[in-house]
């Protein structure tokens, strides 16, 4: 019985250690935006996006260091049943405390048709705190965005 108390007492300290012991300083945000209706025309068609749609942001990191940085469009209900998301792209895009952008991360235009269009940016440092912003163009015009404050 005392063996079994010990190993107890062993193990919870091993795992309160684990607990315990930081590898830095990590942070993250995830956000989500929806996507208004709205309409456009590919090829002399037009095409409208319904409600149930929603944009989101996923941000990785510490400081000003960007380990992993996601966006893209998740849709439900009617926006699940459209015929998605055309001549899109997302671009990633980084400004400074007095919201003065100095850096866009343009994506490559996608000509298909996608409901879930989606996009991953390469880890970064940024040389100034501020906010780094997800946008979805579709058709060449912005339609969503979504940001996150990066702060000390």
């Amino acid at each position: 019985m005392q063996y079994v108390s010990r190993l107890t007492t062993t193990l919870a300290t091993a795992g309160a250690l684990v607990l315990t012991m930081s590898t830095g300083a990590q942070a993250g945000a995830i956000g989500s935006t929806p996507v208004r209706t709205f309409e456009y025309s590919v090829g002399g068609m037009t095409m409208k996006i319904p409600t149930g749609c929603v944009f989101t942001h996923i941000i990785r990191g510490g400081g000003r260091k960007i380990s992993y940085q996601n966006a893209g469009v998740d849709c439900a209900f009617v926006g699940a049943l459209s015929s998605g998301f055309c001549n899109w792209r997302i671009d990633f895009t980084y400004a400074d405390t007095d919201n003065r952008t100095y850096r866009t991360s343009r994506g490559a235009t996608h000509n298909e048709c996608k409901i879930d269009p989606m996009r991953n940016n390469s880890p970064q440092t940024l040389p100034r705190y501020g906010k780094a912003c997800a946008r979805l163009y579709v058709g060449g015009a912005r339609r969503v965005s979504q940001c996150h404050n990066i702060t000390r």
